[in-house]
This record gives structure tokens, sequence and C-alpha cells, in this order.
């Protein structure tokens, strides 16, 4: 059970709307609070958000799975929570830190080699590592996928992103019907991203039951630090970084 103290974001939306930039931002902006701890998660087998934040990632949670795996087939059967054990100190290893920063990469936690059982401890652990901290941000896999899989079943927010495609906002509403279904969480909100000017809301068909928590305008910024492999950390107080603070502010954060 994750601490009800601790505020966990899940953001979701279609490849290549820029959740992971998002993801980042969030984090860049929470890290700035030095006492509280923040816990980001790459829940997206590419890794993508360790980029983002400019962190380099030796092992992830589906390392930890095959480690596990392997083990079982060489010793003896082992009970339940001796599993646990293991696993606690395996994932606290995989942890990477700096500061008030801890970050996770989940990999890809399924292949020919598939250890159900592993799986669904590997998530019971890391919602006991959750409740270690006071903001987890969870960068989801695009898709659905993500809320499939419940690698968190219980967040605060829900943040949806998309573009002004409606296939952008076609994803963003498939995700929130299951995620009713699949999920538990507390808010859902939408952030919409690279837009060229503000008055493209006009001719967005957005969801009734989506509020809309802010908007992102394209910029050159942003497309530096991508092409230069910069850390979004290091993104200066420009309008992406407004525009997602304004976001946050809109989730009472």
């Amino acid at each position: 059970m994750v601490n009800e103290k601790t505020i966990i974001f899940a953001v979701c939306g279609k490849g290549g709307v820029g959740k992971t930039s998002v993801s980042a931002v969030i984090t860049k902006i929470l890290i700035e609070h030095k006492e509280a701890t923040i816990l980001a998660i790459d829940a997206d087998p590419a890794i993508g958000l360790s980029t983002a934040l400019g962190i380099e990632v030796k092992k992830t949670v589906d390392d930890v799975r095959k480690e596990i795996i392997e083990k079982s087939k060489t010793k003896e059967k082992q009970d339940k929570q001796t599993i646990i054990s293991n696993l606690e100190y395996e994932i606290f290893d995989a942890l990477v830190e700096k500061d008030n920063l801890a970050f996770l990469a989940i990999g890809r936690p399924e292949d020919d080699g598939c250890f159900c059982k592993v799986n669904s401890l590997l998530k019971d652990i890391i919602g006991s590592l959750a409740s270690n901290f006071d903001y987890v941000i969870i960068d989801g896999e695009a898709g659905i996928e993500q809320v499939n899989r419940r690698v968190m079943e219980k967040v605060s927010h829900l943040v949806l992103v998309s573009d002004a495609s409606a296939k952008g906002i076609n994803v963003i509403n498939t995700i929130n019907k299951v995620a009713q279904k699949m999920m538990e969480y507390d808010e859902v909100g939408l952030i919409l991203n690279r837009l060229r000017a503000k008055e493209e809301i006009n001719k967005i068909n957005l969801p009734d039951d989506i509020r809309l928590m802010g908007y992102i305008i394209d910029n050159d910024e942003l497309r530096d630090f991508d092409i230069e492999g910069r850390s979004i950390l290091e993104l200066p107080e420009g309008e992406m970084v407004k525009s997602v603070r304004k976001a946050l502010s809109n989730f009472n954060i």
C-alpha cells in the first residue's frame, strides 16, 4: 500500500507527444524543494527519461527480475518472504541517487522468459519503495500498456499528455477509460504539448471528462537540449518550465 502522503504522478500519452520531456520538467520542478525526496520511475522500455535527466542506468528492475529467475533455477525453492527480501535489496541497489532525487528504470518486464510471480512481487516492492518518498513521477510507456500492466495501481495524479492531433487526443481518451477500470487515482488532467499557438486549443475536440491543466507552446530551447543530449534538469526558467509549473499549480502542487 502506497503511503497516503506520497504524491504520485503517472504521466501517460501517445508516443511522440513529449510525455518524457514533461515528466523530466515535472521532476526538475519538484527537486527544487530541497527538503522533499523525489523518485523518478522510467516505465518505458526505451528508458528515455534517464537521457532526459542526464542519468546513467546500470541496472533495471527487469535485470533484477532476470537475476532472480536465474537464481531460482540453481537454488532450492525459497519462500515468498526470502524472495521479497532479496528483491528489496536488489532494487535498492538499482536506484541511482543524486541529492534529493532517486531514479529507477523498469526496463522490459515481459519477454520469453516471463516469470509472472516475480513480476507481481516486483510491483509490490515498487509500491513499497514509493512510500519512502514525498513525490514519485512515473514516465509511462507510450499508449495503454503502462496502465494495463499496473506497474503502479494507485496514483495521486494521472497526467495525460497530448499534442494537438486527433490521434493524440483519441489515445488519451482511451487511456482515461482503461485507467478508470485498472487504476486508482485522485485526479486526472491533460497537458497539451507542442502547440504552435494558444489559439490551437480552440480547434481541438477536448474530452469533457478530462480537465485541461495547461498547455505548452513548442519552443527551440527544448529542441536544442534534445539534439545536444543535455539534461532537462539544466533547462532554464523559460516558457516550457513556466507552463509545466502552472499545470502543477492547477493540480494544487
